[in-house]
């Protein structure tokens, strides 16, 4: 067999125009399908006064409302159980079920027809094989496979393009650390935390330097931290591998990837995906680079529950230049570079998580962990950065603060009251990490 024919670089060349034409085309369909065979779209669009004879233009699908996770939530639990109004095909269609993560409150069902999973592991097999991905590679995923999507997809995209995939899914991290030893696998998917906490683990607890263990290659997603310079270079720097980053969600699925060139951004997917950007005040698109804004997308192909214009609340920006290494897949400059509903005022100061994780990251003699709480003292708002050191750091522990205050203050403009915890002691965290809560919403 020949597992190059699942990459087609025709499309991924293609001029822009002609993206563009295949996504109206794409977008007319599926909005056509999911009029005719979801009650909640349907119900939506009428309210709205759309319908498919009246995609004509990408203008006339800026007219088209979004939907959020929030939206979803209500019409779910019902017939046909447990998906409800959004369901486009009969229930015995559905071959896989999944659900969000729940980190943003309820989870949402996510059903999927056989021809929707094939559509999961095509649009991974694109981001493996721009990430130098081939049937040579053995790969390792430590990931505790579960009912939310996460590494699933990206298993079968490996498989799909040829790779030989070993899943470490019941495996502690130690386990998983002296599996990597023993099959000495090319590549690996993880979380940044993940990629972080084993190579610590490995250093600190079994003796063992992850960087000798054969791993050329690291594919992260479900955090901002592999687009995040400072995060990268402490991965790369601990596996003596390259890393790439990849966005993608449950509802919406694989969007966006790293390639081999690493121009400083994400590819969109265009041939499966319509992003578009949206000014957070105005709720004007904007096509302009450098001009951040949120993340609506439609998923071009899904059937079993359409995601169109969805609100991901992800703030990105387009790239000025075009990637280097050829593709026509336009770049968002700095991968995904936070959530709308994350990045919050402080003290009259828009701060986002990621800035502050940069920052941390960046100090020799810092662990990987730390926490973040902003709260209020009287009518005052106080942020706690809780860090740990290092062995063998201890007695550096006033140029690592003079450090941190300093770096913390140019990145983000901000004052912190610093904690220094003993080494371990903070949480650790396999999948995404919750390491940024505002407590001020509780008072």
């Amino acid at each position: 067999m020949n597992h190059q024919q699942y990459w087609n670089p025709v499309l991924e060349t293609l001029p822009q125009e002609e993206i563009r034409r295949i996504q109206l085309q794409k977008f007319r369909r599926i909005f056509k399908w999911a009029y005719e065979n979801s009650r909640f779209h349907r119900r939506l669009y009428q309210e709205a006064g759309i319908k498919p004879e009246d995609i004509r233009s990408f203008d006339d699908i800026r007219h088209v409302p979004t939907v959020e996770k929030s939206m979803m939530r209500p019409i779910q639990r019902k017939d046909p159980f447990p998906y409800g109004d959004a369901l486009c095909v009969p229930l015995e269609d559905v071959t896989e079920f999944r659900q969000t993560s729940g980190t943003t409150g309820q989870p949402v069902y996510q059903p999927d027809t056989w021809a929707d999973w094939e559509w999961w592991a095509e649009c991974w097999a694109y981001i493996l094989w721009a990430q130098g991905y081939r049937p040579t590679d053995r790969v390792f995923i430590p990931f505790g496979y579960n009912v939310f999507v996460a590494f699933w997809a990206g298993h079968y995209g490996a498989e799909k393009i040829g790779c030989e995939v070993v899943p470490g899914g019941v495996l502690d991290t130690k386990a998983r650390i002296l599996k990597i030893q023993e099959l000495r696998p090319t590549a690996m998917m993880a979380t940044p935390t993940y990629v972080l906490g084993m190579a610590d683990t490995a250093r600190n607890k079994m003796g063992l330097d992850p960087s000798k263990m054969n791993i050329n290659k690291i594919t992260c997603a479900g955090e901002p931290g592999a687009s995040i310079p400072s995060t990268k270079r402490r991965m790369e720097e601990a596996w003596g591998a390259k890393v790439y980053d990849h966005a993608g969600a449950t509802e919406i699925g694989a969007w966006s990837y790293e390639c081999t060139a690493q121009s400083g951004g994400l590819h969109v997917n265009e041939g499966f995906f319509l992003v578009e950007i949206i000014d957070l005040d105005t709720g004007q698109p904007i096509e302009e680079p450098g001009r951040q804004g949120k993340m609506v997308i439609t998923a071009l192909d899904r059937i079993a529950q359409p995601c169109i214009r969805f609100d991901s609340k992800d703030i990105i920006q387009w790239a000025e230049e075009p990637c280097e290494c050829g593709r026509t897949f336009r770049l968002i400059k700095g991968g995904v570079i936070g959530r709308a509903d994350d990045i919050t005022k402080v003290k009259g100061v828009l701060l986002a998580p990621s800035a502050i994780e940069e920052v941390v990251r960046s100090i020799k003699g810092l662990s990987d962990e730390y926490e973040v709480i902003v709260d209020k003292k009287g009518d005052v708002d106080q942020i706690t950065l809780k860090i740990e050191l290092l062995p063998g750091y201890e007695a550096e522990r006033e140029r690592v603060e003079a450090e941190l205050k300093d770096q913390l203050r140019v990145k983000t403009n901000l004052g912190y009251r610093l904690e220094f915890h003993e080494y371990g002691s903070l949480p650790r965290y396999e999948v995404k990490a919750r390491r940024f809560k505002d407590l001020r919403k509780m008072h």
